[in-house]
């Protein structure tokens, strides 16, 4: 017998709740009470015959960036905590998640304002890797990972900048997908980067990523994977591939394997447009100079409380010129419609998620090390975002003793085709 949605709650508030567990460090904010009422009615609807839809009844927490009426949005920032004034409204992907009849357990911790790729929060605590409490969960999205990897709620709803929702899925073991960015709404979701954020769900399955993202795009929720032997599959080659940690190597070696006779196609393919990615970068990016616009009146205030490694990450663009700003974000217009050419011969692209498992927390304790694994967990991630293509990272468990990923690119406006074919991969996979 298929548990009642209250039993389910119950189970994932009691989790939450144990002191030998992460709940304290995943949860930032517990809806206990709320969410008991919300589950008793999506019962009392199953009972009646009645259903608002497969999400009705479905347990689920969202990241702490965004709105709900009555409260302080935090952004995972005591400094925003304390400045902020309550929301007056839900956010619009909230809305729609509730009229779905989903239940909201908790909001998750995350990386202040979102901005990194490690997963480290020193003002509310830094929860642990589900397959190794001492690495780090990865970003910005770190709550919501372990909160599902862990049991606390079915689905979470994160954010990705540069890969903030599919590197702590690729660390933490569970699906991360992250949409073409105009597809979900931004509204009532605290901005990072208003080019590059975009809303998605993390879960355990491809079908649940489905399924939230289905409700989050106001879309019919129906579904069904899409078979390999019509997929025409481009392997990345070139930077996406360098300087890969044992494990990982191993493992996408390892999948691909596994996959090699299932696609109609699959052929190496190099992303050309990726050097003006990095001449991108070199000249300060674009997150950057969007986060400082957002952030330049608390930086200057109160940028001591603010986490080191973000406020550095910010501060870096506090003397770009809009001149210079205006050039990247013409280049990244190039790169765009270089890179979507790739998909009339491709129907996805493929890569690791990450090139290195999660660090050990103690590692990233210093700057001079969180810097630069900060910056290959989102290496690859970030060209999905950069060259607004939807993304997915589907966990490969072929024998690793630590998590690794396995991730998908497809064409702009994608989404649905994707998810598809990321449900037949992942299925492959498991065989």
């Amino acid at each position: 017998m298929t548990a009642s949605s209250r039993d389910r709650l119950e189970e994932t508030l009691a989790r939450i709740a144990d002191p030998k567990g992460e709940g304290a460090r995943a949860c930032l904010t517990v809806y206990a009470d709320a969410a008991r009422k919300e589950a008793d009615a999506a019962d009392a609807r199953a009972k009646a015959g009645q259903s608002l839809g497969p999400m009705d009844g479905v347990v689920i927490t969202i990241k702490d960036l965004f709105d709900v009426a009555g409260e302080v949005t935090r952004a995972g920032s005591k400094v925003l905590a304390a400045r902020g004034k309550p929301a007056t409204a839900d956010a619009p992907t909230i809305a729609a998640l509730r009229k779905a009849g989903a239940v909201i357990a908790a909001k998750t911790n995350m990386v202040e304002f979102a901005f990194s790729g490690v997963g480290v929060n020193p003002h509310y605590g830094t929860p642990g890797n589900p397959a190794d409490r001492k690495r780090v969960p990865g970003g910005s999205t770190s709550g919501g990972a372990v909160a599902v990897a862990d049991g606390m709620g079915a689905i979470t709803i994160g954010t990705d900048t540069g890969g903030s929702t599919r590197t702590p899925a690729s660390l933490c073991g569970i699906v991360g997908f992250k949409p073409t960015q105009k597809r979900i709404t931004r509204a009532g979701a605290y901005p990072l980067s208003f080019s590059l954020d975009s809303i998605g769900p993390m879960a355990k399955t491809v079908a649940e990523c489905a399924l939230a993202d289905a409700v989050l795009a106001g879309e019919a929720t129906e579904f069904s994977p899409l078979p390999l032997n019509g997929v025409r599959a481009g392997l990345v080659q070139g930077m996406p591939l360098d300087g890969l940690d044992d494990t990982v190597s191993a493992t996408f070696g390892k999948a691909l394997a596994k996959l090699s006779g299932a696609w109609r196609s699959a052929s190496d393919v190099t992303l050309d447009a990726l050097p003006i990615l990095a001449r991108v970068n070199e000249r300060g990016g674009l997150a950057p100079p969007e986060a400082y616009a957002v952030h330049q009146k608390v930086l200057a205030e109160d940028g001591d409380r603010i986490d080191p490694s973000v406020r550095q990450r910010i501060m870096r663009a506090a003397n770009m010129t809009m001149p210079d700003y205006v050039w990247l974000q013409e280049d990244r217009k190039r790169a765009i419609a270089q890179t979507d050419a790739l998909f009339d011969r491709f129907d996805v692209l493929v890569l690791p998620t990450t090139p290195i498992v999660a660090p050990l927390q103690s590692e990233v304790a210093s700057l001079d090390v969180f810097v630069p694994r900060n910056v290959l967990l989102l290496r690859n991630t970030s060209i999905g975002n950069f060259f607004d293509l939807c993304a997915i990272s589907l966990p490969i468990n072929l024998g690793n003793a630590l998590p690794c990923g396995l991730m998908l690119f497809g064409r702009h406006g994608s989404d649905r085709k994707l998810l598809s074919i990321a449900a037949s991969v992942e299925k492959a996979l498991a065989a």
